[in-house]
Order: structure tokens, then C-alpha cells, then sequence
């Protein structure tokens, strides 16, 4: 079991930055699990934006936020980040945080390969 707890979302203009953040409490080790960011706008379908391997050395990002957004995660810290820079507000939505027991080296994208997932910090983007 693992519980996940969003934080770092708000109210921003276009253009601007903001950090995401996912506190991860397990009993196994955080390099146990590959981690995992979706996001969902009113209205729409859960869809990924970026996702990170069990060491952090492999990571996937969907088009849309790719060269924007960056995910890191430090095990030590038990933390998983999504920096988010050059922000639109067509990225206004519910951010999610998801853990996956996964392969060392392997980047899951779809949220079915996900079996943990956080409340969500919602992220809104003035223009």
C-alpha cells in the first residue's frame, strides 16, 4: 500500500512556473515504484504527462508538455517533482501523482499499469 499527497498546485499566469510535488508513505522502498503524473481538465478524459523509472534514470514525457515540464525523483526524499515551465492554460487541470510496482528500468504511461494514485492538486493557468 502506499499513500500519495499532492502538493504545489495554484493559480498562475500564462507563461509562468510552478513545481508539483508527491509525498510517497510505504512500507516498501520508494525505488520500489516507478512514478507517475496525469492530469484531467473539466470535462475531459485522465489523460499522462510524464513518467519516471524506479531509479529515476529513464523518463517519458507526453508531446504536449514535452521541453515544458520536467519529472525528477528523489528516493531518499520519498518524493517524486514535475517542474512545469512556459505554462499554457490549456494545462489547467487536476494533476495526479500514480505509483507502479514496475521493472528497474521501465516507464509505464498508461494508468492502468498504475495501482496507487493521489487526490490531485489542481493546477490553473490564467491567459
Amino acid at each position: 500500500q502506499v499513500q500519495l499527497v499532492e502538493s504545489g498546485g495554484g493559480l498562475v499566469q500564462a507563461g509562468d512556473s510552478l513545481r508539483l510535488s508527491c509525498a510517497a508513505a510505504s512500507g516498501r522502498p520508494f525505488s520500489t515504484y516507478a512514478m507517475g503524473w496525469f492530469r484531467q481538465a473539466p470535462g475531459k478524459e485522465r489523460e499522462f504527462v510524464a513518467a519516471i523509472s524506479r531509479s529515476g534514470g529513464n523518463t517519458y514525457y507526453a508531446d504536449s508538455v514535452k521541453g515544458r515540464f520536467t519529472i525528477s525523483k528523489d528516493n531518499a526524499k520519498n518524493t517524486v517533482y514535475l517542474q512545469m515551465n512556459s505554462l499554457k492554460p490549456e494545462d489547467t487541470a487536476v494533476y495526479h501523482c500514480a505509483a507502479a510496482i514496475a521493472t528497474y528500468v521501465s516507464v509505464p504511461i498508461g494508468p492502468k499499469e498504475y495501482a496507487y494514485w493521489g487526490q490531485g492538486t489542481q493546477v490553473t493557468v490564467s491567459s
